[in-house]
């Protein structure tokens, strides 16, 4: 696998439309860092961390669904290990005017984009969030 990030974004993507209760990654910090975020904004319900039957570590989030519609409409991965796109605190896109958020990985960790601006930090565009 090439980019584990955007595999874990695919199965959130894939589980919410296809209206699954959880869906299970292999773990990483960045994967949890993402999962806390996207908790904290609400549109995942909870996210733990487990073992699966082999004994690897992994990562399980629970999905939201709002009147049965799912709270994750849409999900894109910005920069691939193909094009890194880093933005500066200035230059970060809004999502959606505002409704949406864009994760950064950021010297401080990973922010989502009001805390980069009010920080005044930039860094790798992840992923955008609607």
């Amino acid at each position: 696998m090439t980019d584990p990030i955007s595999d874990f974004l695919t199965r959130l993507r894939n589980g919410s439309k296809a209206r699954r209760e959880e869906c299970a990654a292999p773990y990483s910090t960045v994967k949890e860092g993402l999962a806390a975020i996207l908790k904290s904004e609400g549109y995942i319900t909870d996210y733990s961390t487990g073992v699966d039957e082999r004994g690897h570590k992994t990562i399980v989030a629970k999905l939201k669904y709002v009147d049965s519609a799912p709270a994750i409409t849409g999900l894109r991965r910005m920069s691939t290990p193909g094009r890194r796109l880093y933005c500066r605190y200035g230059e970060i896109p809004l999502v959606l005017n505002g409704l949406g958020i864009s994760i950064l990985s950021t010297s401080k960790g990973l922010l989502k984009d009001q805390d980069c601006r009010r920080n005044k930090l930039g860094g790798e565009l992840i992923c955008n969030v609607w």
